[in-house]
């Protein structure tokens, strides 16, 4: 499971640890579950994960101009159907993991499970460790689950430097300090890998979505 505040990039993660994950078990999902936002952008990347063969799971309203806070039913999947192996895109900030709080009794009874925080250093909302702290605590409430880990994905878009990524390392490391939490991975753009590989530990290197042309 992946959760941060709206734009830390946990979308574009999610997609790639699915196609990651369909490598290893045949029956692979992924599942939003951003019930609060209208603007589903797992959905942007149907094209590539029905290709790939992994299921999607997303509201019936999704992509629409219909904000209906509902949890389809076909959700329920990821936590019943014990064959299946999902990465859950937790939806922005607390608000969106009231979603996840409905999800958690079966999820801690199985006590098979990794939440990780996707932080982004060059966003307003986690510049410092000590915010980052404030966010976990609020989506641990919220989603009734402890993380487990944390994502390092600070970027700055279209202008991101091996640099930008590098100076966000002192960052990460606080954060660990700050939050008792395992800094997991960096992610980085699939382009920057070669560059950074040698010098950043555990580094993932993602392909971007693209949003589809209406």
């Amino acid at each position: 499971m992946l959760a941060g505040h709206y734009g830390s990039g946990k979308t574009n993660i999610a997609v790639n640890m699915a196609m990651d994950l369909k490598k290893i078990h045949e029956n692979t999902a992924i599942a939003d579950l951003d019930i609060v936002n209208p603007y589903y952008r797992t959905l942007d990347s149907r094209k590539e994960l029905d290709e790939a063969g992994i299921r999607l799971i997303v509201s019936p309203y999704a992509n629409t101009n219909l904000d209906i806070p509902a949890l389809p039913q076909e959700m329920y999947a990821i936590v019943h159907d014990k064959r299946m192996h999902a990465v859950v895109d937790v939806g922005g900030d607390d608000r969106g993991a009231l979603a996840l709080g409905r999800l958690s009794p079966y999820i801690r009874e199985e006590g098979d499970y990794d939440m990780l925080l996707v932080c982004n250093c060059y966003r307003p909302l986690t510049r410092d460790a000590a915010s980052v702290k404030e966010v976990v605590q609020e989506i641990e409430e919220a989603g009734k689950l402890k993380f487990t880990g944390f994502v390092n994905n600070s970027n700055l878009g279209a202008d991101t430097t091996p640099q930008v990524v590098l100076d966000s390392l002192g960052f990460a490391r606080d954060v660990e300090r700050e939050t008792g939490l395992k800094l997991m991975f960096t992610s980085v753009e699939a382009s920057l890998y070669d560059a950074l590989k040698d010098d950043i530990e555990n580094l993932f290197p993602m392909k971007l979505q693209k949003r589809p042309v209406d």
